[in-house]
């Protein structure tokens, strides 16, 4: 994985994704400001994770490294915030009890045996043909799951039955690093 990011770039990154979000539900008209730092004009992996009063509003990514990463976390923080499918948008009256979540990702890497993937360390992408899922490192520890579990859920989050882990569904692992607005930074 490339070298981590200082706080200052953290905070910078948080301060821009909340940017985002207000602009997303209206309360900031103006794009948020671009940052300077070159390290985060790298082309990086990220999700933004959205969290009112603990859970889950919206988390949405880019898997891989498709543009810089101030950009990519300005676009996913707006895109949680307003068009994650499985939640209705996020509202002003929120934005008080909203925690942001950045997890920055590291490539994904295939693994041939499933008993490589690592509870707590590595997020998962199982893929079989065009149904792919992918669960970031800290969703197992949240839940509490077991490897298997932690795989099952990554085959149904493709789509797929929620044994094919076990018969030849594609697994691939990636670590990242993950910091909120309320905690410290945490590697995982």
């Amino acid at each position: 994985m490339p070298e981590e990011l200082t706080d200052e770039q953290q905070r910078t990154l948080l301060a821009l994704a909340r940017e985002a979000v207000k602009q997303t539900v209206g309360i900031n008209p103006k794009p948020p400001l671009e940052p300077r730092d070159p390290k985060l004009k790298e082309n990086r992996g990220v999700f933004v994770t959205l969290k009112v009063d603990g859970r889950l509003r919206g988390c949405i990514g880019h898997p891989l490294p498709v543009m810089p990463l101030d950009r990519a976390v300005a676009e996913v923080a707006a895109a949680a915030a307003g068009e994650d499918f499985r939640f209705e948008p996020l509202r002003a009256e929120e934005l008080a009890r909203l925690r942001v979540e950045i997890s920055v990702l590291s490539l994904p890497v295939p693994v041939n045996n499933p008993r490589s993937v690592e509870v707590g360390r590595h997020g998962i992408i199982v893929s079989r043909g065009a149904n792919r899922g992918l669960l970031l490192p800290q969703v197992p520890v949240e839940y509490g799951w077991d490897r298997e579990a932690f795989l099952r859920h990554g085959c149904l989050k493709a789509g797929l039955a929620e044994d094919d882990w076990r018969r030849g569904a594609r697994i691939e692992v990636f670590t990242a690093q993950v910091f909120s607005e309320e905690e410290g930074a945490q590697s995982a």
